[in-house]
């Protein structure tokens, strides 16, 4: 999107610094960049000019040194439309004119766009596998993650504590073996997920 410059104050007072012409095919803002004291600023269109481009306000404050954009909005044209932009700084003491070109705005070619058949039907889903295939599947998985090692040392594990609670016949060993179980069962489920 083209931008319209102008420059508020840079030589002196009031002072006005804009390109002589400006040519767009669409919206553009106009960036009003203030070197200076504050300043009010007006802008506004010529006839011709008018009854393709619009401003949303005509008036606008500047700040100290700040910058300050404004929409023009612009109609769609058939042909290039002329006109001039007045720009007023300091209650009329400066103006200054831009001739603005709007031209229309470049044709897309209309492309139509083929869509295959296959996308309007749902995707099909492949059936759930059975319960045997999938405990298959979730040793196959350990084996090449390579938890065997872990899974045949946890099988020992746990058959040596079972030993230990069967020999020492406590509760608190029986609790302790049910909890190292129910660790070793969980970490084989997320071993084979």
């Amino acid at each position: 999107m083209p931008t319209l410059d102008v420059e508020l104050n840079g030589e002196t007072v009031h002072d006005i610094d804009a390109p002589d012409s400006f040519v767009t095919d669409g919206p553009f803002p106009v960036v009003l960049e203030n070197s200076g004291r504050s300043t009010h600023v007006h802008l506004h269109f010529d006839d011709d000019l008018g009854r393709v481009a619009a401003l949303d306000e005509g008036n606008h404050f500047v700040a100290d040194e700040a910058t300050r954009h404004v929409h023009v909005s612009t109609a769609d044209v058939d042909e290039a439309v002329r006109g001039k932009l007045k720009i007023v700084t300091g209650y009329g003491s400066n103006t200054r004119y831009v001739d603005v070109r709007v031209d229309p705005s470049p044709e897309t070619p209309e492309e139509s766009v083929a869509v295959d058949e296959r996308l309007s039907a749902p995707p099909e889903r492949t059936p759930e596998p059975p319960a045997r295939q999938r405990a298959v599947n979730a040793l196959d998985r350990l084996v090449q993650r390579g938890g065997v090692a872990g899974a045949v040392f946890g099988l020992v594990a746990v058959g040596v504590a079972v030993a230990v609670a069967v020999a020492v016949d406590s509760a608190i060993v029986w609790l302790a073996v049910g909890i190292a179980l129910m660790v070793a069962f969980g970490a084989a489920l997320l071993a084979v997920t």
